[in-house]
């Protein structure tokens, strides 16, 4: 086929199939002598040449997900990024983003590679991702994947699609998942409890506040003892402010975190948490 015999049809027919622009549709067509599924190929490709040209760009925009298995047991959330909120506020670039999200509940994928190699109607999701590149010239991809699995699993996303959170569970608590997972949402802890704080984490805040403590014109000529008891009451209030039990409860201030979960059920304990943000 010469590129006189390449009709309007043909390119729209390209154009439904991949969401590439006209003109991108009609070269496609051109290079690949008419070729259908060459065009598709050729298209991919563009896209791969995009994204490679577009590498240095930051997508600090996108669409933020999370959703759970339907007995509640495993949660996925996973943010699709792309360059500007003028596309991540698309509604076809959202339902683009819960597709993912769908098919990622549904092939129960544990990793964003697995997650890339997931078809949704007979294409890839890695191609899709492409194609979607190509036809919206942004960088795009899935650029954080998070995955619980517990006794019960709750799911959150806060505001519109830029924050979500997975709160594990060991047992069923809907109602408590939610409050839990707003507060995860506002507060943004760092572990569940002091002793989920991983442990570079506990040195560096040690090592800052230990500094600041020893800075302090009223500390000099203290002995060290002294600086280090002062450092670790100081990293006890970091602890209370920082870790998810010990933080005042969001809707009742006058309780905690561990004192509202109690207030539920005395045995009801969070086990792990995920907060997926855009930035």
């Amino acid at each position: 086929m010469s590129t006189a015999t390449i009709t309007a049809a043909d390119i729209n027919k390209l154009r439904q199939a991949t969401g590439a622009g006209m003109m991108d549709c009609r070269k496609a067509l051109t290079e690949s002598n008419g070729d259908f599924e060459a065009a598709i190929d050729w298209l991919r490709k563009k896209g791969a040449k995009v994204a490679a040209l577009r590498g240095d760009r930051e997508a600090k925009e996108g669409v933020v997900l999370a959703k759970t298995t339907a007995d509640n047991k495993t949660g996925i959330a996973l943010c699709v990024s792309c360059e500007t909120d003028f596309v991540s506020k698309n509604a076809d670039f959202v339902a683009f983003a819960q597709s993912i999200m769908d098919a990622a509940i549904e092939n129960n994928v544990k990793s964003v590679d697995e997650l890339n190699n997931v078809t949704i109607g007979g294409a890839k999701i890695a191609d899709m991702v492409n194609d979607k590149l190509a036809s919206i010239g942004e960088k795009i991809g899935i650029s954080k994947f998070e995955r619980i699995d517990a006794d019960f699993v709750s799911a959150y996303i806060h505001g519109a699609n830029r924050l979500s959170v997975l709160v594990g569970m060991n047992k069923e608590a809907a109602e408590a998942g939610k409050d839990v997972a707003m507060q995860i949402a506002a507060m943004n802890p760092v572990a569940v409890d002091p002793d989920a704080v991983p442990a570079d984490v506990v040195a560096r805040e040690k090592a800052i506040i230990t500094e600041q403590v020893a800075a302090d014109p009223k500390m000099a000529g203290k002995p060290a003892e002294m600086i280090n008891k002062i450092a670790e009451g100081k990293l006890t209030a970091f602890f209370k402010e920082s870790t998810l039990l010990a933080q005042p409860f969001v809707k009742d201030g006058g309780k905690s975190v561990n004192d509202y979960l109690k207030s539920v059920d005395s045995n009801l304990k969070v086990i792990s948490f995920k907060r997926v943000a855009l930035g």
